[in-house]
């Protein structure tokens, strides 16, 4: 597995950590009044990184070792006027399925890392793959 996928499972990771915590902000305040749901945006910013970790060469694929641009989260606020929960736009049903998805997507993220870092310590003490 290449570095640049490492750095990527990383920055994933690391944006599934950020929205769990706007998720459970999201879900404390589902009674505040006025209180407007956030999100967490990662995704183009992730395909964006993606695309340019690889560029097309005479009909080949070769990696791009840039990884000074590391993929960065933002925290938006959700203005939509619905009134979901009857004070706010909060729906907790949705919330809690992104916090499902959420929590999938970081263990899939985390047991990728360390399934790579279990090969690499696998071969440093010299057992086979």
């Amino acid at each position: 597995m290449p570095v640049s996928t490492i750095k990527l499972l990383e920055d994933f990771a690391g944006y599934c950590a950020v929205k769990n915590k706007v998720i459970a902000q999201n879900i404390a305040n589902v009674g505040t009044e006025n209180y407007r749901r956030q999100d967490v945006l990662f995704k183009e910013v992730l395909d964006d990184n993606t695309s340019s970790l690889l560029k097309k060469s005479d009909g080949s694929f070769v990696e791009n070792n840039n990884l000074d641009s590391a993929p960065k989260c933002t925290i938006v606020t959700d203005n939509s006027q619905d009134n979901v929960s009857g004070v706010n736009n909060v729906d907790i049903d949705k919330e809690m399925a992104d916090l499902a998805e959420n929590n999938l997507n970081f263990s899939f993220a985390a047991q990728k890392i360390g399934d790579y870092f279990k090969k690499i310590d696998s071969v440093i003490q010299g057992n086979p793959i």
